[in-house]
């Protein structure tokens, strides 16, 4: 299934522009992640009594949780200017020193999927990053030379969900990392009301706990299944976000209680029904539902794991009592290996 279709993907969609507009703009306004947002302030704080910009900081984490709104909360309290771009966008060196020459004392340049730069120009950001200084090569063999620029001092965001795939120096140059967990439903329960009010749109305690409740401690599908019953609520309704109308809403998009879709439930029913339960390998799991495997363990997995469904162990994945009792299929333990077993 397309990740553009997919409601309760955490990855960004076209949709999701009008998000921008409900982005908190200071730390007060950030709901949730309060370790994060604690050491922020101490960060910010410091550097703004050292009159210094702040260190290089990394977020990482699954998509959704706000990174890059992290990134833009974080300009407007320092009062920066934030130049933002994406690892798959700096192709050559030459991308990426034109942007660092533009950048002025205390800028902020934020690199969203920072892992997905290309090793030459992990080359030139990484003394742009440590000593503030751009390296150019200038003409080629052995006349060639280098030409060292000095760069203002700037702050270096980055933002990625895969970590363990980001250069070891290049991690090391980051100050401050920050991992960014799901949010719990009261905290979503409370950026869905934030959302609610600043799109004038009348909505029920009770239906922004339901909605909350299915948002798999996503943000960014808070809002999306917010924008989605709204409209359910304006064509169907009389406008107002009520508890029946939300139910509806999300019955008619095939979300459940949990907020697990369709592929969701044909991963569990897949392990389950076609492998006895498992142990199965990412791989085979992928060709059985016709999805990548790296986009299983990157969007689908991580979900499922929090809520106790898939267990990861070193012959495969394999679905605990939990799948089976949400799913409502009957199983039996297996006494050999303590594993589930289809009745």
């Amino acid at each position: 299934m397309s990740q553009d279709r997919r409601v309760v993907s955490g990855q960004p969609k076209k949709s999701d522009r009008d998000n921008i507009a409900l982005r908190p703009q200071r730390l007060a306004d950030v709901v949730g992640q309060d370790r994060v947002r604690e050491n922020l302030s101490i960060i910010i704080d410091a550097a703004a009594a050292r009159e210094e910009a702040i260190d290089h900081i990394l977020f990482y984490g699954p998509p959704g949780l706000g990174k890059t709104s992290l990134a833009y909360v974080i300009a407007n309290e320092v009062g920066a200017n934030i130049r933002v771009t994406a690892g798959p966008a700096i192709e050559r060196a030459g991308d990426l020193a034109a942007i660092l020459t533009h950048l002025k004392m205390g800028d902020i340049l934020f690199i969203d999927e920072v892992h997905r730069l290309g090793k030459a120009v992990e080359e030139i950001l990484y003394p742009a990053m440590e000593d503030f200084v751009l390296d150019i090569v200038i003409g080629k063999g052995p006349a060639a030379k280098t030409l060292r620029l000095n760069l203002p001092r700037f702050t270096v965001i980055g933002a990625t969900t895969r970590l363990a795939l980001l250069a070891s120096p290049l991690r090391d140059r980051f100050g401050a990392r920050f991992r960014l967990d799901f949010y719990e439903p009261e905290a979503i329960e409370r950026i869905v009301l934030r959302a609610a009010q600043l799109l004038n749109v009348e909505i029920r305690a009770e239906a922004a706990v339901e909605i909350a409740r299915r948002a798999r401690g996503t943000p960014r599908v808070g809002l999306r299944l917010l924008r989605r019953v709204r409209d359910y609520a304006e064509a169907r309704a009389d406008g107002v976000i009520t508890m029946p109308v939300t139910q509806e809403a999300l019955k008619l998009m095939e979300i459940d209680h949990l907020g697990l879709d369709d592929i969701d439930r044909r991963i569990l029913t897949t392990i389950i029904e076609k492998f006895n339960g498992g142990p199965v390998g990412l791989d085979t799991i992928g060709a059985s539902i016709s999805e990548d495997s790296a986009t299983i363990m990157d969007v689908y997995e991580p979900y499922l794991i929090q809520l106790g469904f898939i267990d990861r162990t070193p012959r495969g994945r394999t679905c605990t009592m939990h799948a089976y009792h949400h799913l409502g299929i009957d199983y039996t333990e297996d006494p050999a290996d303590g594993r589930q077993r289809l009745l």
